[in-house]
């Protein structure tokens, strides 16, 4: 009986030992089987282009669309136009000087006429006040003065706009980003929670403005900042310029 006990224990504790295994291959298959499932789906999941997320991102893409092209057209022109050599025009200046050593005004304005930069254009304003037989420099000074803070805030316009740009977009996008999460709650009102593929457009739509106003943004403000500090140095270099050629002049009047 014992050994009939035994066998029967035996075969039992074989019997859950083959379901053991059983089970366990079946339960790794089936991981296996899932992985795949996943594998594929993950695999058949579309890849947007550019052209895709444009779209995706709704009303907002136009004004960034202008904002964008508006600042690269303004970093472009401000790397042309804020340069020492374009608004200093420094041959024209050792010119300029060697007429104003002689005293002959007229030349110094010839000069000035044909190389029109901010610099000669402040030291043309100068000259024209300027009367040799009756040298004074007070209405020399006051004539610099009027004309540069003319012929230097024009290009400073130019830079200030870069700050526009640069403020401008990323709020545009935020509005973008308020406008897509917006229609996702109203698609969650009116549909519930259920219509996935909606409220993903939707907030699709509030992520990639607000991505796209901070990436024109970005690039606008650190331009502005670099164009800024430029300009100030060339502006400072201007002043000594101005002030050089003023001593120059007065100089040789003194010597008459």
């Amino acid at each position: 009986m014992n050994t009939v006990n035994k066998q029967s224990s035996g075969a039992l504790t074989a019997f859950l030992v083959l379901i053991t295994l059983l089970l366990g291959t079946v339960s790794v298959s089936a991981q296996d089987t899932a992985a795949a499932i996943d594998t594929d789906q993950v695999s058949t999941i579309p890849n947007k282009s550019l052209i895709d997320m444009y779209k995706t991102g709704g009303w907002a893409m136009y004004p960034l669309t202008f904002f964008s092209i508006a600042g690269f057209g303004l970093i472009i022109y401000n790397f042309m136009a804020v340069q020492p050599k374009v608004m200093l025009n420094t041959d024209a200046l050792i010119q300029i000087d060697k007429a104003l050593e002689q005293l002959d005004i007229n030349s110094a304005l010839k000069i000035c006429a044909e190389n029109q930069a901010p610099t000669t254009n402040i030291i043309a304003a100068g000259l024209k006040r300027a009367d040799l037989n009756n040298y004074q420099q007070t209405p020399i000074k006051e004539a610099i003065e009027e004309s540069s803070s003319e012929e230097l805030a024009g290009p400073y316009v130019l830079i200030n706009y870069l700050s526009v740009v640069g403020s401008l977009s990323p709020m545009v996008g935020l509005l973008g980003t308020v406008s897509g999460m917006v229609k996702a709650f109203n698609a969650i009102e009116a549909e519930g929670a259920g219509s996935a593929q909606l409220l993903a457009g939707n907030i699709s739509e509030a992520l990639i403005t607000t991505a796209s106003g901070m990436i024109v943004g970005i690039p606008a403000m650190f331009f502005f900042f670099f164009f800024k500090n430029r300009y100030g140095k060339i502006t400072s270099r201007v002043a000594r310029v101005v002030g050089d050629l003023e001593f120059t002049l007065s100089k040789a009047a003194k010597r008459k």
